[in-house]
């Protein structure tokens, strides 16, 4: 399988994670890269250099707003003169007949919805990198890929229109969604990460074009816990093409493949012509962030599954933190998708 991948992700290497009220170092690191390349080698597959789209892919999902936000949020924060290393908001407005605001400090709370998307002087070209990967490898597939594999760094699925968090900043899922509509008329979204794909599902919550179906673990116990529950159908026109699949804490590979069945079922009622799947490694064993317990032989079952939808695919990686075993699961998963297809 051919991968997409660019070392400018680098210039992102945030430093402040809250948890429980102690701050730790983020498990959002440059060094999950390097582990997910060791899994790629491992699997022999095939890197490829993201083309630079330029705002394009970014301005059919995110608001000009949002955008010109992170452009230029480095810059304005640098020019207060006593500010931290990092762009963490002390506010967190709720908008509810709110004015957008003009101060620095007013906007990074507008655009942040928690503390988990600390903005460094490399956050942006950082973000840009890792979209400019999701929307090449989109445009593989337009061009007659069967599937391919985008390592995104930072990931994206928390990342709403207009909203940082979760470690996210730019939704590269939803990116590569959109690019694939240009030829596509219907999408699905296949979240497997084990947290909630809040962002995807808000971004496309009122959508009939794209079906956003997540599997994680349950946010009464989890992260982003106001979202995520099996009540959420979508809205409006979408009313329907949402799916979410909540799983107990510690579910295991058999349990998980249950879930998958489920999704795929839905997913084929939807008749969609592309897939894109936000590819989270996080739902493993060994995960630090510890929600489910998904083993490297379910990964490769989960990758199997994957490719039974028969679908033009881009897997689009998100979450999957320091372990020992994070190389090995993308391989499994990799692996297990071309041995099926």
């Amino acid at each position: 399988m051919k991968a997409v991948y660019s070392d400018r992700h680098r210039s992102h290497d945030p430093q402040f994670f809250l948890v429980r009220g102690v701050v730790q170092r983020t498990t959002e690191q440059p060094e999950r890269a390097d582990r997910l390349l060791a899994g790629l080698k491992a699997g022999k597959h095939t890197l490829i250099e993201p083309t630079r789209f330029g705002q394009g892919p970014r301005a059919r999902v995110h608001s000009p707003e949002y955008l010109s936000f992170l452009a230029g949020a480095w810059e304005e924060w640098s020019a207060l003169g006593n500010a931290g290393p990092e762009m963490i908001a002390n506010m967190h407005p709720v908008r509810n007949a709110g004015t957008y605001p003009t101060h620095i400090v007013g906007k990074l709370g507008w655009h942040t919805v928690d503390t988990a998307a600390p903005i460094g002087p490399g956050t942006w070209a950082g973000a840009c990198a890792s979209s400019d990967v999701a929307a090449t490898a989109a445009q593989m597939v337009l061009d007659g890929g069967d599937a391919v594999y985008a390592l995104c760094r930072p990931p994206g699925h928390h990342a709403y229109r207009d909203l940082a968090g979760g470690f996210c900043f730019l939704n590269n899922s939803a990116i590569a969604a959109e690019h694939l509509r240009q030829k596509h008329e219907r999408v699905a979204i296949l979240d497997v990460d084990v947290h909630h794909g809040n962002g995807t599902q808000g971004i496309f919550y009122e959508r009939p074009d794209v079906f956003t179906v997540s599997i994680h673990a349950d946010p009464s116990f989890f992260y982003p816990f106001v979202w995520g529950y099996a009540h959420e159908r979508g809205a409006g026109p979408g009313l329907g093409t949402n799916l979410n699949i909540p799983l107990a804490k510690g579910t295991g590979d058999d349990d998980y493949m249950k879930a998958l069945a489920l999704a795929e079922r839905a997913i084929r009622s939807f008749a969609p012509t592309a897939l894109v799947v936000a590819l989270g490694l996080d739902a493993s064993e060994k995960d630090p962030l510890a929600g489910l317990a998904v083993t490297t032989d379910g990964f490769r079952r989960i990758g199997e599954g994957l490719a039974r939808f028969g679908l033009p695919t881009v897997l689009v990686q998100e979450g999957g933190y320091l372990s020992d075993i994070l190389g090995a699961n993308l391989t499994a998963v990799l692996g297990g998708f071309e041995a099926a297809r």
